[in-house]
């Protein structure tokens, strides 16, 4: 059995692994071939994985993650047990077999934090932040959370602009939406519909996604959410609306709406925060909490350091 069998059967019983993680997230997101995965095993079980996304570039090898998969990196067997130099020696090993790269960059989910062998072998760690509400259980408390001035903006949805919200309708009418944001801001949506479609589909079949669409008495289409979840988490994946409806307060209707669902079938709630300050507003507005989580990179090429440095230089 090579190492994706064996990561295949590991995270058919393993729910610690993340949906990011999940072998079906990536065969949609990247596509069966062009994923892989290291394994740590001891005594037969595996410890430890890490996958990785490789895109080849100009005779190039990069490895990252795929579009929509907001976080990879590595996975340890939980082990509240275990010390943090067993933790240290699983990731050193998984470092150690990596295959030949010109390029290392992941967002590693917040639950793993060991980056000190990472650094020992020339990785470098950035932090960045993503916004939880890390328990679901009192959907009144959540409600009490809330800022007044999102509160205040539901209630405009629902009582002014007589919006509702509709979880019947499908991906198409979602991308749509989509597409009327980057359209505003004169830019084409980032991810192409058949990736979003074969995703989606992916989703379905395993019950792990649900689209909220903010929709008026007069049938205009406001705003939408694009939620996935597992047993640990529900995540906000993608937004969207019509710019000409943004003052209804229907993106805020969706949201809260989402998280209302999402404590129904998991445990905590993440916005998959941006860095950006007007979207981190509103993210905390909700009553989420900073996360930090590691951004982990390595360049061993120095032609591609070197653009990578320009290129952030003018930016």
């Amino acid at each position: 059995m090579n190492n994706k069998d064996a990561y295949r059967r590991l995270c058919e019983s393993e729910k610690s692994i993340p949906i990011f993680s999940q072998p079906w997230w990536l065969d949609a997101t990247a596509g069966e071939q062009h994923w892989d995965v290291i394994t740590v095993a001891k005594n037969g079980r595996i410890m430890a994985t890490l996958p990785y996304y490789t895109e080849r570039r100009l005779g190039l090898i990069l490895l990252t993650q795929p579009a929509l998969t907001q976080t990879l990196g590595p996975w340890l067997r939980p082990d509240d047990a275990r010390e943090v130099s067993q933790q240290q020696d699983l990731m050193q090993t998984l470092v150690e077999r990596l295959p030949r790269f010109h390029h290392y960059a992941q967002n590693w989910h917040y639950s793993q934090s060991i980056c000190l062998p990472l650094y020992w072998q020339g990785f470098r760690q950035t932090t960045r932040y993503t916004y939880i509400l890390p328990e679901l259980s009192d959907p009144q408390a959540l409600w009490s959370d809330l800022q007044e001035n999102i509160r205040r903006e539901i209630r405009k949805a629902s009582n002014r602009f007589k919006v509702r919200i509709r979880d019947d309708l499908g991906v198409s009418e979602f991308l749509a939406l989509s597409r009327l944001t980057f359209a505003r801001q004169g830019m084409s949506a980032p991810n192409s519909d058949p990736l979003v479609e074969r995703l989606d589909s992916a989703c379905r079949a395993r019950n792990a996604r649900k689209i909220f669409i903010a929709e008026d008495d007069l049938g205009r289409r406001h705003a939408g959410v694009y939620l996935i979840w597992d047993e640990n988490s529900a995540y906000y994946l993608m937004g969207g609306g019509d710019p000409e409806l943004r003052n209804s307060g229907a993106t805020s209707l969706c949201m809260w709406e989402a998280i209302r669902f999402s404590t129904t079938v998991t445990r905590r709630f993440d916005f998959e925060g941006s860095m950006l300050e007007p979207v981190e507003h509103f993210f905390r507005a909700f009553g989420a909490i900073q996360q930090p989580y590691s951004c982990v990179t390595r360049t061993p090429s120095r032609l591609l350091r070197t653009v990578l440095f320009l290129r952030h230089f003018n930016d």
